[in-house]
């Protein structure tokens, strides 16, 4: 289950315990944005209920990116709009089957077959509107922004940005709590990215995973993630070894591991 946090008028951030994930919802006058749905059909269906008890508007859904936390729980709020980034939809088509699998064996590995089994049966529903560069949306009476900095975490990362709250949605740009994920990230990008979220002014950055925090936590990330990022530029040009870049991350070795792998 998970809980509200209110970090401004009607800019809501919902906590969960698994993997420290955060979503979100804003409520304009005519109708609401929820930002990412969960990992599988039964978080959308508790995101969902629990949307309902904030508000009865008619909703929208947006996709910060198509990682399984934060996209395989769309199906509860369909039909409805549902914007990503372009790349979002490319990836989910190209990565869903194979994201499921995934997930749901790790799942099982770990004792937790109805996670498992809520996994194994999602049918990821696909973005149908798609942004390039930035897109703006009207919930009535509340404008929100939707912004790509470019290839970061992922190759199709969306910020949603409300102005009036003075609030970012980063979505896993940023992550409080713990490391970034590398996995499938274009660490030579992330820096650029974040001093995109940074540009955008907000007081108040709510991270994909981990607490809300401010502008200087972000700050604090985009330096250690510029650090990566020269790491990973001398590696590849020869200039340093493996080894001696894994000794001088801000980060434990198998996440530096995984940024040069990239």
């Amino acid at each position: 289950m998970g809980r509200w946090i209110e970090v401004a008028d009607g800019v809501l951030v919902r906590r969960y315990a698994e993997l420290d994930l955060s979503v979100g919802l804003v409520v304009g006058g005519e109708s609401c944005l929820v930002v990412d749905t969960g990992g599988d059909a039964g978080q959308g269906a508790e995101l969902a209920a629990a949307v309902r008890e904030v508000t009865p508007l008619p909703w929208q859904v947006v996709l910060t990116h198509s990682h399984f936390d934060h996209s395989f729980g769309t199906e509860a709020f369909a039909p409805c709009a549902v914007w990503a980034h372009r790349g979002c939809r490319a990836d989910l088509v190209a990565t869903g089957a194979q994201q499921r699998e995934t997930w749901a064996r790790r799942y099982r590995d770990r004792g937790e077959p109805d996670v498992a089994d809520r996994i194994a049966a999602v049918r990821p529903v696909l973005p149908d509107h798609l942004v390039d560069d930035s897109a703006e949306l009207d919930l009535g009476g509340r404008r929100v922004g939707l912004r790509h900095f470019g290839p970061a975490h992922s190759d199709h990362d969306l910020v949603v940005h409300v102005p009036d709250a003075d609030v970012v949605f980063a979505g896993d740009l940023v992550e409080h709590g713990a490391p970034p994920q590398f996995g499938d990230a274009f660490p030579q990008g992330w820096p650029a990215a974040l001093d995109g979220v940074l540009a955008l002014g907000a007081a108040t950055v709510l991270p994909g995973h981990g607490d809300p925090v401010d502008r200087d936590f972000v700050r604090a990330q985009r330096a250690e993630l510029a650090l990566v990022a020269e790491l990973c530029r001398e590696v590849a040009a020869g200039r340093l070894g493996r080894e001696q870049a894994l000794a001088r991350s801000p980060y434990p070795e198998e996440f530096m591991a995984a940024a040069l792998a990239r």
